[in-house]
């Protein structure tokens, strides 16, 4: 049996008791207590997850800028201010989605991508085999002695401020998925991030790994909450945001995968996928589920890979769960473009039909509830 890969923060997870999966080859907290609790502390506190077995990888070099432009679907050449961020999707040459993926832009020649986990090796040779076939002579390297923590939930920013002080007044003003900014501080050199991966404000922090526990005690102690992978999937999902590997792959287009915002094929620019994406177009609709009660119960709970019967033909939940914020299963799912928001269709769960109302993502955000 391999050997599961353990984060700089493992120790602490085993002393605060948590309970650890094999995920993806890493031994991560799927939570330390109570799931729902974690979940509810994010949308109403502050809570914070190891997110270490994510990849750091670091791109310098005088032409990172045309790397960047030609080997992702979204465009770089928004990112103009140092510090500025870009969520994008890393596509093959047909389209499908290598992974997704956060790059920030330092400068002209210095770029940091963060990506899965899962896909960190497969993501890092396909970039090295771009960067020799076109000769844009970058060098890149993982950063594994860099660890990273989100801390999330409106009041986030405000423990982050107090466990950190030296980081309040220059990131005061960053916004959501747009900016990050680099401190010294204690626990040495930050990269506090305004992103994140539940719908609700906060940061995401690289710290050097060796100064990470130290930093997570300190956010404990300003009444930050541990909170493990099993409320990041809830959230995520209430926030309408993709996992990559259940709501798409290399075998999908972002074009069905709700990501269509991600790619920018309005620039005259040649990326990687582009003329796949262009002579397929879009064939699937990306939307939301809620699963509709019956004499004022459910009749199970939304999952990945059940079949979605509409009007127009059949589709399939990719992901699904029951929501602790909405008390109601929810799902996202990939249905015949002809389906809408409004619409009934049908769910097949344990050879029964329920019926599910389609909706709009995202169901929450900034802790409100968006669909009716």
């Amino acid at each position: 049996m391999t050997d599961l890969k353990r984060t700089p923060l493992h120790a602490t997870h085993r002393a605060l008791g948590a309970r650890m999966v094999d995920f993806g080859g890493w031994d991560m907290p799927v939570n330390y207590g109570s799931q729902i609790e974690e979940h509810q502390a994010v949308r109403g506190d502050a809570g914070m997850f190891d997110v270490s077995h994510m990849c750091v990888v670091d791109f310098t070099g005088p032409r990172a800028r045309p790397f960047f432009e030609f080997a992702l679907a979204n465009n770089v050449a928004k990112l103009q201010t140092p510090g500025r961020a870009l969520y994008s999707c890393l596509l093959n040459d047909n389209g499908g989605v290598i992974d997704d993926l956060i790059v920030y832009y330092f400068a002209d020649d210095f770029f940091r991508v963060v990506v899965n986990a899962g896909t960190a090796e497969k993501d890092i040779a396909w970039f090295n085999r771009l960067n020799a076939e076109r000769g844009f002579a970058l060098t890149i390297t993982p950063r594994r002695d860099l660890a990273i923590v989100a801390v999330q939930g409106p009041h986030a920013r405000a423990k982050v401020w107090q466990a950190v002080p030296a980081v309040q007044q220059a990131t005061e003003a960053l916004q959501p998925f747009n900016a990050a900014r680099v401190f010294a501080t204690p626990f040495g050199d930050l990269t506090v991030a305004r992103t994140g991966y539940t719908g609700e404000d906060g940061f995401e922090v690289i710290v050097p790994a060796a100064q990470v526990e130290a930093f997570w005690q300190a956010l404990r102690e300003q009444g930050v909450r541990p909170c493990g992978l099993g409320a990041r999937d809830t959230l995520r999902l209430e926030a309408g945001m993709n996992l990559y590997g259940q709501d798409m792959d290399e075998s999908v287009s972002p074009l069905d995968a709700g990501l269509a915002w991600t790619v920018d094929l309005s620039a005259p620019r040649d990326f990687v996928g582009r003329p796949a994406l262009e002579a397929a177009g879009s064939r699937r609709a990306f939307v939301g589920l809620v699963l509709r009660k019956e004499n004022g119960k459910a009749g199970g709970v939304l999952r990945a890979h059940q079949k979605v019967l509409t009007a127009a033909g059949e589709g399939e939940i990719t992901s699904g769960t029951f929501s602790p914020t909405m008390q109601e299963s929810i799902a996202f799912a990939r249905v015949p473009k002809e389906v809408q928001p409004g619409d009934t269709v049908q769910v097949e769960i344990r050879d029964k039909t329920f019926n599910a109302s389609v909706v709009k993502l995202p169901f929450v955000r900034n802790g409100k509830v968006l669909v009716a």
